[in-house]
C-alpha cells in the first residue's frame, strides 16, 4: 500500500507549518486536521480550513486523502478560521436573551417606563396574549436546539455571537418597548383581528415544528448525511411539493401573524428583516440542493411558492 507525504502551507505567506510523513491513503480530512493540530496545539480542528488551492474552498472533514486530486505528495493550503464557538452555545444564548427580556418590559421592570408603572399590567388582553406567543416561540426554540436540531457543523466563528445577539436580543427589546408600554393600543380591527393573527401564529408554529422534525429524521444522530426532504404522512409538511426551505416559510407566515396581532411597527420591521435574512438563507439552500442533486423535484421555489 503507497502512503502519502502531506505538507501544509499558510495560505496567505505560503510558509511550510507542517510535514506529514507515511499519511494513509484513506485518511480523511478531519483525521488530517488532528495530525496537524498535534504540532499546532493554537490551531484546534474546528478552527482550521484545509484547502487544495490557497484561495479555495474549505474540503470537507469526511474528504478522503486518495479521492482528491493530488499526487503522493499532496500539498494543502492553511487558514485559521479564528476563535470557535459550538452553535448549540450560540442558539442557547441568542434564544435566552429575547425570552428574559421580553418578560422583563412586560413585567414592567423598574427604570424602563415611569415609575408609577412599576410591576403594573396592561389592560389590554392582546398584551397578555402577545407575551405568551413570544415566550412560547423563543421557548420552542430553545427545546429544539437542545432536543431536535443536527447541525451539520459543530462550531461557527467566536464574533458570531456577538453580531447574532445584537439582532435578536435588540429587536426583542425593540419590540417589547411598545408592545408592553403603557400607552400601546390594541389593533384597530379589534378581537376579530387578534383571533385570526393567532390562528395564523399557532397553525405557523406547529408547521414550522413539524419541518424542524422532517429535517432531522433525515440526518441520522452523528452523521452529516444530505437527502433531499419530502413530504411525509404530516399534512404540514406537504408544503415540500412547493418550497425547498419550508421552516423559513412557516417562520415568515408565525412572524406575520405576531405582527398582525400586535400591529406594531417594530415587530412588522422584524418581519421584514428576518424575511430579507431568511430569503437569503432559502436561496443558498435551494442552489445546494440543486447542485448536489440532479433529480432534486424541478418545481420548488427556495422560500414562497411559485415566486420567490
Amino acid at each position: 500500500m503507497k502512503h502519502y507525504e502531506v505538507e501544509i502551507l499558510d495560505a496567505k505567506t505560503k510558509d511550510k507549518l507542517c510535514f506529514l510523513d507515511k499519511v494513509e491513503p484513506n485518511a480523511t480530512i478531519g483525521e488530517i486536521k488532528s495530525m496537524f493540530h498535534k504540532s499546532h496545539p493554537q490551531w484546534y480542528p474546528a478552527r482550521q480550513s484545509i484547502r487544495l488551492d490557497p484561495k479555495g474552498k474549505s474540503l470537507k472533514d469526511e474528504d478522503v486523502l486518495q479521492h482528491l486530486p493530488v499526487g503522493t505528495t499532496a500539498t494543502f493550503y492553511f487558514r485559521d478560521l479564528g476563535a470557535q464557538i459550538s452553535w448549540v452555545t450560540v442558539f442557547l444564548t441568542e434564544y435566552m436573551g429575547p425570552l428574559v427580556l421580553y418578560l422583563m418590559f412586560y413585567f414592567r421592570v423598574p427604570f424602563i417606563y415611569a415609575p408609577k408603572y412599576d410591576f403594573t399590567t396592561s389592560k389590554h388582553w392582546v398584551v397578555h396574549l402577545a407575551c405568551m406567543c413570544h415566550s412560547f416561540h423563543f421557548a420552542k426554540r430553545l427545546l429544539e436546539t437542545l432536543f431536535v436540531h443536527r447541525f451539520s457543523h459543530g462550531t461557527m466563528p467566536l464574533r458570531n455571537i456577538f453580531k447574532n445577539c445584537t439582532y435578536y436580543w435588540g429587536f426583542a427589546a425593540w419590540m417589547a418597548y411598545y408592545i408592553n408600554h403603557p400607552l400601546y393600543t390594541p389593533p384597530i380591527y379589534g378581537e376579530q383581528q387578534i383571533r385570526l393573527a393567532l390562528i395564523i401564529f399557532l397553525f405557523c408554529q406547529i408547521g414550522n415544528f413539524s419541518i424542524h422534525i422532517a429535517l432531522r429524521n433525515l440526518r441520522p444522530p452523528g452523521s452529516k448525511t444530505r437527502k433531499i426532504p419530502y413530504p411525509t404522512k404530516n399534512p404540514f409538511t406537504w408544503i415540500f411539493l412547493l418550497v425547498s426551505c419550508p421552516n423559513y416559510t412557516y417562520e415568515l407566515g408565525a412572524w406575520f401573524g405576531f405582527t398582525l396581532m400586535t400591529q406594531c411597527l417594530p415587530v412588522a420591521f422584524f418581519t421584514l428583516v428576518g424575511f430579507i435574512q431568511m430569503t437569503v438563507w432559502a436561496k443558498g439552500k435551494h442552489r445546494s440542493y440543486l447542485k448536489e442533486f440532479r433529480d432534486y423535484p424541478p418545481l420548488r421555489s427556495p422560500i414562497l411558492p411559485f415566486i420567490l
